[in-house]
Formats: structure tokens, C-alpha cells, sequence
């Protein structure tokens, strides 16, 4: 998949721990662990995509101390083959961020609904219907733009306030759930190419490939069943190894 997206010209490759949800069949993001994410990452960084390949740094990492912070960002990028982590949260890890930075490991910042923290916020909803709440994405991004995040992610916020967002960073404002109004656009791969049974709301699906898979599997039984693969036609079992 890697290759294929890096083929197709996408600008950026998120290994996201929506890796959880999409593959490894979990209910929430929360029980992706750091060292799932440096697998996956080192699986999407091995196919040398034409893209800019970032991890997720995965739930509370970044709160169990600068130093963890910094070793588990290190793992990303020397274990993953990431060349930039992205981490959840505002203002407050602020501070950590710019330390990063300093540190040589480019952070892209994620704002408006976080996924890791959705038994904190009782469920998923969108951000920024408030003036109060506007005002605490842009203290946020602000906070996350001056640290030295070379771009932000939104999720979920309210496609004025995104719009509005936006026009006020001097960085790239990525979305997904934010409308057009954003410098640019991501989505759970699995969600666009038909892979999820009930993608959200927002996301447009550009291929069935969850049908295509399914009729592909079920005419490759039948095909066995009766006797019509293999057929001389495909090659013989009995050819030397």
C-alpha cells in the first residue's frame, strides 16, 4: 500500500495507530502499543515510498516524561524509518515539542479531536462550534506553530474554524473532517478505498475494494471446489521447485 500511494503521488504517508482499528482489530486507538507502531512503520519505510513517511507517536507517550518522549521519538525514526513522528495534543506539550525539534526530529502537531483520548472525551464529536472553543484551537496551534511543528493536523473541527485556522498559521493546516477550506487533506486509507464497513460522515470512498476482495476470495473457492484452479493453464503442482 505504501508503494502503491507513493506511485500515486501522495505528499505525505501517515503511519497512523488508526493501525488498530483498521488492522489489528481493536475498538479504539488506546491499545496500540510503541513498539506495534515502529513495526508498521518500518514495514511502510522498507517500501521507500515517493512520500514523506510520518508515525504516531501512540497513546500517553508523550506524557511519561521528556526523556521517554525523546527515546520513544528516536525508536520512530531510527527502528521505523520515520523521518517525522506526529503527536496528539495542544499547548501543553508545547514545551516537550520544541525540545524535540531542537533535538533534530520534526514533529507534526494534531489538533481538535484526538482519537487517544476518546474515553477522556466520552465519544467523538466535532470541535469548534464555540467562540470559546475556536479560541483554544487557536491557542493551541499557536502554541504547537511556535514550538516548531512543520504543520498541524485537525480533526473534526467545524469547517469555519478550520477555514479560519488556516489563514492564521504560517504552516501547513492539514484536515480530516474540516471541509475544503484546510491547505490540504488525509484520510484513513482504508476508509477511502472501501475497506471499512461504516467509514465516517466525511470521508468519500474512491474504490470497493471490500467487495472486489470478497467476490475475488469467493470465485477462488468455488474455482477450487470445482476443480478449475489449478488448471494446466496456470502451471502444474508437479513442476521442480
Amino acid at each position: 500500500m505504501a508503494r502503491l500511494a507513493g506511485r500515486a503521488g501522495v505528499d505525505l504517508i501517515l503511519v497512523g495507530d488508526s493501525v488498530g482499528t483498521t488492522q489489528l482489530g481493536f475498538d479504539s486507538t488506546v491499545p496500540v502499543t510503541l513498539d506495534m507502531m515502529v513495526h508498521h512503520s518500518a514495514a511502510v519505510a522498507r517500501a521507500r515510498p515517493e512520500a514523506l513517511v510520518v508515525a504516531d507517536l501512540p497513546f500517553a507517550e508523550a506524557w511519561l516524561g521528556r526523556e521517554t518522549l525523546l527515546r520513544s521519538c528516536r525508536r520512530l525514526i531510527q527502528e521505523g524509518g520515520a523521518e517525522a513522528v506526529k503527536i496528539e495534543g495542544g499547548a501543553d506539550l508545547a514545551p516537550d515539542i520544541a525540545v524535540l525539534v531542537a533535538a533534530g526530529i520534526p514533529v507534526l502537531g494534531h489538533i481538535g479531536l484526538l482519537p487517544q483520548r476518546v474515553h477522556e472525551l466520552g465519544g467523538y464529536r466535532r470541535y469548534g462550534r464555540t467562540e470559546a472553543g475556536r479560541q483554544r484551537l487557536l491557542a493551541d496551534a499557536t502554541a504547537l506553530e511556535e514550538a516548531g511543528c512543520f504543520a498541524l493536523i485537525g480533526e473534526m473541527i467545524e469547517p469555519t474554524a478550520a477555514e479560519a485556522l488556516t489563514a492564521a498559521l504560517k504552516v501547513p493546516f492539514i484536515g480530516i473532517g474540516c471541509g475544503p477550506g484546510c491547505d490540504g487533506q488525509i484520510l484513513v486509507l482504508n476508509d477511502l478505498l472501501g475497506l471499512t464497513p461504516s467509514p465516517p460522515s466525511f470521508v468519500r470512498t474512491y474504490a470497493d475494494l471490500g467487495t472486489a476482495v470478497e467476490q475475488a476470495l469467493r470465485a477462488y473457492g468455488e474455482d477450487v471446489r470445482e476443480r478449475r484452479f489449478p488448471s494446466s493453464s496456470t502451471g502444474s503442482t508437479e513442476e521442480p521447485l
